[in-house]
């Protein structure tokens, strides 16, 4: 909840600041050209997913990075859909796969400190070296006066 008050209090900053720079017909332009903007990139992701399709069986991108890529890109556009200049803004950003990695990679290094432990335990368990300690009584002892005695 906290987190939805804080996107509507800076959307509506940012709106009325913009807003008032621009005036109100621009505004209402950019907020039409935004929204189809984002309707055209919904229709053209077949086109996209195919191409980022193409890259994974060229072995440029892993599945991880495909997934990342379509689900940003469709993101990105529903973003533009929605009125506001901060949505706006969100949604081009997430239109570049570089902006989308620096998201992705900040949030992944989260998840993956706080998941430290499992990730230690189970490094572990590849280190462990199995040894088998054989007792032979057949060994060569030594005698209490310096000299070998062997048993047998």
């Amino acid at each position: 909840m906290i987190y939805f008050l804080v996107y509507l209090f800076l959307e509506v900053v940012i709106s009325t600041n913009i807003a008032s720079m621009i005036g109100g017909v621009a505004t209402f332009f950019e907020l039409i050209f935004s929204a189809m903007a984002g309707i055209i990139l919904l229709v053209n992701f077949r086109t996209t997913l195919i191409k980022n399709l193409q890259s994974v069986s060229s072995e440029n991108i892993d599945l991880r990075r495909l997934q990342e890529l379509n689900l940003f890109t469709v993101f990105g556009a529903f973003l533009l859909i929605v009125p506001g200049f901060l949505t706006d803004i969100i949604g081009v950003l997430m239109q570049f796969s570089v902006f989308v990695s620096m998201l992705v990679n900040r949030f992944s290094a989260k998840y993956n400190s706080s998941n430290t432990e499992t990730n230690h335990y189970q490094k572990d368990e590849y280190d462990v070296i199995d040894v088998e300690i054989i007792d032979d009584d057949s060994t060569t002892k030594l005698d209490p006066n310096g000299g070998k005695q062997h048993r047998g």
